[in-house]
C-alpha cells in the first residue's frame, strides 16, 4: 500500500511522542526513502566531484587546519564557516533547487528562518563506490546532500535558533540517519550516515555500530561524516514492511597520539528536520 508523505510525517510525530523503538523509526525511514524514489532531487554528482577536490583547501582565515597522512584536513576551531569555492557553491545550489533547504519531507515547503542556499557551505563529504553524502551547513543548521534525498533542514543541536559552536565536549554527533542512493542494476542501496562537529585537537573520528560495522569518518575544518551500507530485516509475513537495520552507533574522537578525546555511545537513529 502506498503511503503519502503527509501520513508518514504524522505517523513519525506520533511515534516520537510515544517513544517507540528504534526499529520503528528505521521502518519509517524506509517508507520515506521509498516515497522519494518517485521524486529525485537534483543534487549534482558532477558538482560533488568538483567540490571534493577543493573542500580541504578553501577555508576561512580564522580556521587553522592540520593535514593528516591520508590527505584529509582535520580538526579546526569552528568559530567561522569556510568559504565556498565556485564549484562548491554550485554544488550547494544543486542540493537546494528551491533556493533553500526544506522544512521537512512533506512537499517543498521552506521557512525563511532556515535561510537560503547562499547561507550554506559545503563542510565535509564522504565518497565511496556507491556515491557520496555531504554535510552542508550554515550558522543555524545543516542539511545532508545526496543524489536523491531532499535537503531537509535541522538546527545545530536540534534546537532553534541553532548554535554552531556551543558544544562542550570534543565531539558532537548531529546526525545519524538513513540515506538512499539511486537505483543501480535494479537495486537501491541504503546507507547509514553519521555526521557532526569536533574540536580543534581532534585528528580522527571512528564510527562503530552495534552489529559490528565500522567506518573511518572524513574530517575537515572541524566537521566529520561517515557512512556504510545497511542491511534489512525481512518482515515476518508478506504483509509486513521490511525493516532497515539501524542499530545504535558509538562515535569516538582521537587526538594526535591516538588518545581518546571524546566518545558518544549508543547514538540512536534519528529522523532529521525535528526540533528537540
Amino acid at each position: 500500500m502506498n503511503t503519502d508523505e503527509s501520513r508518514i510525517a504524522a505517523e513519525l510525530r506520533l511515534m516520537a511522542d510515544e517513544a517507540r523503538p528504534v526499529d520503528a523509526l528505521a521502518c519509517a525511514g524506509q517508507a520515506r526513502i521509498a516515497a522519494r524514489r518517485r521524486r529525485r532531487a537534483s543534487w549534482s554528482a558532477a558538482g560533488l566531484v568538483a567540490a571534493a577536490s577543493v573542500i580541504a583547501s578553501v577555508v576561512a582565515p580564522s580556521i587553522v587546519a592540520t593535514p593528516r597522512g591520508a590527505g584529509q584536513v582535520t580538526g579546526a576551531e569552528v568559530d567561522r564557516l569556510p568559504y565556498n569555492s565556485p564549484e562548491q557553491a554550485r554544488a550547494v545550489r544543486a542540493c537546494m533547487p528551491g533556493g533553500g533547504p526544506r522544512s521537512g519531507v512533506n512537499g517543498t515547503r521552506r521557512l525563511p528562518e532556515h535561510g537560503t542556499a547562499e547561507d550554506f557551505r559545503l563542510l565535509v563529504e564522504y565518497r565511496d563506490q556507491g556515491g557520496s553524502t555531504a554535510l552542508v551547513g550554515s550558522r543555524k543548521g545543516f542539511v545532508l546532500c545526496t543524489e536523491t534525498e531532499p535537503a531537509i533542514f535541522t538546527y545545530w543541536g536540534f534546537e532553534a535558533p541553532g548554535d554552531l559552536t556551543g558544544f562542550p565536549a570534543a565531539l558532537q554527533v548531529d546526525a545519524y540517519t538513513l540515506h538512499a542512493q539511486p537505483e543501480r542494476a535494479g537495486k537501491e542501496d541504503v546507507y547509514r550516515v553519521v555526521a557532526g562537529r569536533v574540536k580543534a585537537d581532534v585528528r580522527r573520528v571512528e564510527v562503530g555500530w552495534a552489529d559490528g560495522r565500522r567506518a573511518e569518518a572524513r574530517v575537515a575544518g572541524g566537521f566529520f561524516i561517515a557512512r556504510v551500507l545497511t542491511g534489512s530485516i525481512p518482515g515476518a509475513s508478506a504483509r509486513r514492511v521490511t525493516t532497515l537495520k539501524a542499530p545504535p552507533a558509538t562515535v569516538t574522537a582521537y587526538g594526535t597520539r591516538a588518545e581518546v578525546l571524546g566518545q558518544e555511545k549508543n547514538v540512536p537513529f534519528r529522523l532529521l528536520g525535528r526540533d528537540g
